[in-house]
């Protein structure tokens, strides 16, 4: 059967008194396939999220977080409902995704390049995001002669080189070690700050998310639907280990815990 169309009608125009969300969906469903192979990833999702928002969105394996993300950034198109982004968008994935044959600095150009910048320009321009993310001094790295921590560092100034308005992440930090994840962590909010980005943060870790987020939104089970959406009141700078964050992740926890339950029909 025909899937319905698209919404193309003209978004309404901002108020005077509210800058306009640099992300907006509405009613946004992405189905994968059709007739009885046909998969609804999401299901009717009305999201906003804010300028200069940091916000995290968490969920059980295979919720449509991913498929989220594809959404924001153009990767994919909605089955049905209306995606308004206020800018670019810059993707992040959980892997660093650099070539391998070309050095952290020639990563970074790449991006340049494809956005037009001048050749003149690209390798200084480059070496000052590497500066940004504290990599000084290794343009000529390849990424097997960095670590993890490093080469996702890479990555963040390769996305920043993109020029976005909105960075969106997928799992960014899922792969590295602890004490690794905290100091990006931080690196992270401080860069966050100082451009004013909007960041959507996808990640299956809960005390990341109420480390990191303004606001949480928690997606449903398969297909993913807006669950809840919880405010994070903690004062910045937190700490992952904070008991104030780890009261929130239980709460987050128990929450994702209800979806999964419910999805599996268990009583």
């Amino acid at each position: 059967m025909p899937y319905p169309a698209l919404d193309a009608s003209p978004a309404p125009a901002a108020t005077d008194t509210a800058p306009a969300p640099a992300v907006r969906l509405e009613a946004v469903t992405k189905v994968y396939g059709r007739g009885d192979r046909a998969v609804t990833a999401l299901d009717g999702v009305d999201l906003e999220v804010a300028p200069g928002e940091f916000l995290c969105v968490v969920g059980a394996s295979g919720c449509g977080k991913s498929t989220l993300l594809g959404l924001l950034s153009g990767l994919d198109e909605p089955t049905a409902g209306r995606r308004e982004v206020n800018g670019t968008v810059g993707l992040m994935f959980q892997e660093s995704a650099l070539f391998p044959w070309l050095t952290a600095g020639a990563n970074v150009e790449l991006a340049l390049r494809l956005r037009g910048v001048p050749r003149r320009e690209r390798a200084s321009r480059a070496a000052e995001l590497l500066r940004t993310v504290h990599l000084e001094g290794f343009a000529g790295k390849r990424p097997h002669e960095l670590s993890g921590g490093m080469r996702q560092r890479v990555a963040l100034a390769r996305a920043f080189a993109q020029d976005a308005d909105v960075l969106a992440m997928d799992e960014p930090f899922a792969a590295l070690d602890a004490m690794t994840r905290d100091v990006l962590h931080d690196e992270l909010e401080r860069l966050w700050r100082e451009r004013n980005l909007t960041v959507v943060f996808v990640t299956h870790n809960v005390r990341e998310a109420a480390r990191l987020g303004d606001r949480i939104v928690v997606l449903t089970s398969r297909p993913g639907r807006v669950a809840a959406e919880i405010p994070v009141a903690i004062p910045r700078p937190r700490r992952i280990e904070s008991p104030d964050v780890s009261e929130l992740a239980g709460t987050v926890t128990a929450l994702l815990r209800e979806e999964v339950r419910r999805h599996a029909g268990d009583p």
